[in-house]
């Protein structure tokens, strides 16, 4: 997916309701597969306690299965058509523009547990390739890899162990492959070879409500990543506690670098991101553009630049920082092609910056086609998309 759907529903867990200012926090997030399904709204300071878990380094884990794997191969050339259902909310057909589609999304919604307990869960619905629509399923979490011939679905309700590698075409598992440990979230790699998975020992968005405006704060349980060979099942654990620096919100996942030789988290302050070798060790910023939006915002033939999110967007050229384009949009998710973009974009004359769809624009601001239909994404229920590399 985008980064950033994991750090919007960890700052869940810390709200009664569904945050008014999702759709600011939303806009922030997620850099291989953008996804935002909220608008620019005024940020709140938040203060939180965090009770970091100390897991010792001998207790690294390296499983090397003799079996392998053989991923479909990604279509060449891939497809580039526009596709778009704006009379489904959320989608049943196949949305897509250029080098991007919606591969899937999860409808959220907020379970009472016993004892004052509440938690967030999700629906999850994978594109089907052969009908070009999408479908439900009973999956935790699910990620599409790049190229949208395979996705990575977690067995169990909230949480699991047990990840399956899913032929999309076929709708056959090519193999199953077990944890130690339960993680929340699956990550593919750039390269559509690797899972990145972030464990912890309590589901991560649960909280325990004091009175119909209040919840407490729990502390934050990761424990680590693992990361995982596909193709030869080979399977490492790094553990990677809580950092003091971070914003501990309910869920802390790891994201790939852009090149995925590197992952990082998430920080309260400045830098923005933390990044790590893929052994755990703390590592340089490398110089990989990024958004405030969490988008990947270089251009297909690297000459543009995705401004940062707030209406009106702009584009700017790399080299000179010139402003070559603005745009009535809340947000730029992702490059259809080197002159057209994928961006959020608020109803009417945005009297409602709840109120949003997902729209091609080009460059210079004009709006080329509505992908979505428009959608309230603060309420309970909204779909939030995943929008992956054709």
């Amino acid at each position: 997916m985008t980064k950033q759907l994991r750090e919007v529903m960890g700052e869940w867990a810390d709200e009664v309701q569904v945050p008014h200012d999702l759709a600011d926090r939303a806009l922030r997030r997620r850099a291989r597969r953008p996804w935002v399904y909220g608008a620019l709204a005024v940020g709140v300071a938040v203060a939180l306690a965090v009770a970091a878990m100390i897991v010792p380094r001998e207790k690294d884990i390296v499983i090397r299965p003799a079996t392998e794997v053989t991923l479909p191969a990604r279509p060449s050339p891939a497809p580039t058509d526009v596709r778009a259902d704006v009379e489904n909310v959320p989608p049943k057909n196949m949305i897509a523009a250029g080098n991007y589609a919606i591969s899937s999304y999860f409808v959220y919604s907020t379970e009472k547990l016993g004892g004052r307990w509440e938690r967030r869960r999700h629906t999850w619905w994978l594109l089907n390739p052969r009908t070009g629509t999408y479908e439900k399923t009973p999956y935790a979490w699910l990620d599409v890899a790049p190229g949208l011939q395979v996705a990575a679905v977690l067995e169990g309700e909230v949480m699991g162990r047990r990840i399956g590698i899913l032929d999309m075409n076929t709708g056959q598992f090519l193999t199953w492959i077990e944890l130690d440990q339960d993680i929340m979230s699956l990550q593919w790699s750039p390269d559509g070879t690797k899972l990145l998975a972030t464990a912890y020992t309590e589901y991560p968005l649960r909280w325990k409500r004091k009175d119909p405006t209040t919840t407490s704060i729990e502390p934050t349980t990761r424990t680590g990543f693992y990361v995982v060979d596909v193709p030869t099942k080979k399977v490492e654990f790094r553990p990677m506690p809580i950092d003091e620096n971070i914003l501990p919100t309910g869920s802390q996942d790891f994201n790939w670098s852009q090149d995925g030789k590197l992952v990082w988290e998430g920080r309260g302050g400045e830098p923005r991101r933390a990044y790590f070798t893929l052994d755990g060790r703390a590592h340089e910023a490398p110089q990989e553009a990024y958004s405030s939006a969490g988008v990947t915002p270089l251009s297909p033939n690297g000459a543009l630049l995705l401004g940062d999110a707030g209406m009106p967007t702009s584009i700017t050229e790399k080299a000179t920082g010139r402003v070559v384009g603005r745009q009535q949009a809340l947000q730029l998710q992702a490059w259809a092609d080197d002159e057209s973009v994928i961006a959020l974009r608020c109803a009417r004359e945005c009297d409602n910056e709840f109120d949003a769809a997902l729209m091609l624009i080009g460059v210079d601001g004009t709006e080329k086609r509505q992908l979505s239909g428009y959608q309230n994404s603060v309420k309970e229920g909204a779909w939030v998309w995943a929008l992956t590399p054709r």
